[in-house]
């Protein structure tokens, strides 16, 4: 019992301070900091950069060509800028077909042998001309001043990669754990710049120098923490521009949320395995962050279990020892989850789902990291 408790107290105050400790001192940290730095003057850095867009794409013609789109009205008249769409060679024939020739300002290329996200990514920024890469995907849209308020930051001394904003739909009344999660990453990202730098950013928008570049090993899955902590350890910071905005269009279910899961914890491990730097205090100016806001989550559930154990262990005797006593408050609370609304009982199963899904995508990824099983990708 007493190795139990120990390890229910351990439980407890581990999960306090990854979810509750770190990002309060986070938020802390960040609020001294902007009392200390005085607001800067308006900087007009965007003006001087040429700005390529790459979108690593395997998705059919006609939502390639929305996505371009969109990026052109995102411009806001910034002087020099391509887009550059980097095509999946496994998909490069059904991606081109239909679409209408490019303009002057965009390029398609095909992506490098064996394919896969990483390697056409390496395609597109070798293809591109500009000092300043942007990164997105084929399912948002992006704000039109957003390319600008991103480009913006570079003016800033020692930025060598910047996140934008990333919104998510909304959820048609239904609370969801993914938006919620979302929420908080986003806020913690945000005070993590304000710091030092983010840990990560988001693949749907971010931007870097490209003179900071690092082709991606094949295979990768994260590149949108792959390249900001390889900039890190070149002695940079990852900013965060709240005013660079972007909305995704795609709305995942829970199963196809559980796999995005399970493939972004999966590369999490990977990241560590193939860059074994980040673990390493002194090489990593992020360590502590790092080891807080990424790799501690994984003992989520782990934690939780040990929790709920104790919990039973402690209780199963008042219980049994008392039916009588607490028959009644247990058939008022089945009564009372019956009396639900049907859309109330709806929700409270939608989260209680979402809730066992993303535990278990910690449970499968940590699996996975420990057989060195990276082609997660279709999974």
């Amino acid at each position: 019992m007493k190795a139990l408790d120990l390890g229910a107290w351990v439980s407890a105050v581990t999960l306090a301070a990854v979810w509750l400790l770190y990002p309060l001192v986070m938020g802390a940290l960040a609020g001294m900091t902007r009392r200390r730095v005085r607001p800067a003057g308006p900087r007009t850095g965007s003006a001087g950069h040429s700005v390529s867009i790459v979108i690593a794409t395997r998705d059919d013609a006609a939502a390639v060509y929305a996505r371009i789109e969109d990026c052109l009205k995102a411009t806001n008249a910034l002087p020099r800028l391509e887009v550059i769409v980097a095509l999946d060679p496994r998909r490069v024939p059904d991606a081109l077909e239909g679409l209408p020739a490019p303009r002057q300002a965009v390029r398609f290329v095909p992506g490098d042998e064996p394919g896969g996200k990483a390697a056409t990514l390496n395609a597109g920024v070798r293809a591109a001309s500009g000092d300043i890469i942007v990164f997105t995907d084929t399912s948002q849209r992006f704000h039109p001043d957003a390319i600008r308020a991103l480009v913006k930051v570079f003016s800033q001394p020692g930025v060598g990669a910047a996140s934008g904003s990333l919104e998510l739909p909304s959820s048609s009344g239904i609370t969801s754990l993914a938006a919620l999660y979302w929420r908080l990453e986003r806020w913690l990202r945000h005070r993590e710049a304000e710091v030092c730098s983010s840990v990560g950013v988001t693949g749907a928008i971010y931007a870097i120098r490209k003179a900071l570049w690092k082709p991606l090993p094949p295979g990768l899955l994260l590149d949108d923490l792959y390249t900001p902590m390889q900039i890190v350890l070149q002695g940079y910071r990852v900013g965060f521009v709240d005013g660079a905005r972007a909305w995704e269009t795609r709305r995942p279910g829970p199963s196809e949320e559980y796999r995005r899961k399970t493939r972004t914890l999966t590369g999490v491990i990977q990241l560590c395995a193939w860059l074994p730097s980040l673990l390493n205090p002194v090489r990593n100016p992020l360590w502590a962050p790092f080891v807080f806001h990424k790799l501690l989550r994984f003992l989520t559930p782990y934690c939780a279990l040990v929790i709920a154990a104790w919990c039973l262990v402690v209780t199963w005797p008042m219980v049994t020892g008392h039916w009588d006593t607490w028959l009644g408050p247990a058939a008022a609370g089945l009564l009372g989850v019956l009396a639900l609304r049907a859309d109330r009982a709806r929700q409270l199963r939608h989260v209680i789902a979402q809730a066992v899904l993303l535990q278990a995508a910690v449970v499968v990824a940590t699996y996975n990291g420990l057989r060195g099983r990276w082609d997660v990708w279709s999974k």
